[in-house]
């Protein structure tokens, strides 16, 4: 079930930073960086 979830998390969290069309290399930088904070919030 959590493995679940996080994959539903993970899913979404990168269809909205496609969506968001991140324009430059740091832009995709903070992205995944974000995207790994809510993984780890979420594990937690």
């Amino acid at each position: 079930m959590m493995i679940r979830t996080l994959t539903f998390l993970f899913s979404l969290v990168i269809s909205c930073a496609l969506l968001s069309g991140c324009n430059t290399a740091r832009g995709v930088g903070q992205d995944i960086r974000g995207l790994g904070n809510a993984i780890e919030r979420a594990v937690d």
